[in-house]
């Protein structure tokens, strides 16, 4: 297992996308067609930075504090191989932990989401393709 990517999520990503292209040395790069607006940035050929744009939410009774905070909204792990995919499977039940399980078509990957601690969120990663070569 390594690390796959970080997200960030942000009410306006044009200085983190600008500071991590101008600066630190990224590219941006192509993106599946999510439901949101927002960057994934290279580093080589991984995308390692998903940056994602998060609108104003209205606040309550019209008090406004201000744009949402920017967060790392989750850490990516990848997985490379099936067996690695199950025991991760029987790690989770084994600790009860809930998760959630989502098919990204366009990358043929498949997403794992687990919520370990309140806000804290881990994705875990594998191609389909090592899912299928059992």
């Amino acid at each position: 297992m390594h690390l796959d990517h970080i997200t960030i999520v942000a009410g306006d990503c044009s200085f983190l996308r600008q500071f991590f292209v101008e600066v630190a040395g990224l590219r941006e790069g192509p993106r599946p067609p999510f439901g949101s607006t927002g960057h994934w940035l290279y580093l080589g050929q991984q995308p390692v930075l998903h940056l994602i744009e998060r609108s104003t939410l209205p606040a309550p009774h019209g008090i406004s504090n201000g744009p949402p905070a920017t967060r790392i909204d989750h850490l990516a792990l990848r997985i490379d191989s099936h067996p690695e995919w199950q025991a991760l499977l029987q790690r989770l039940h084994a600790h009860r932990l809930r998760y959630r399980i989502e098919t990204i078509d366009a990358l043929q990957e498949r997403q794992l989401f687990v919520a370990p601690v309140p806000g804290v969120k881990v994705e875990f990663v594998i191609a389909e393709r090592h899912l299928e070569a059992t």
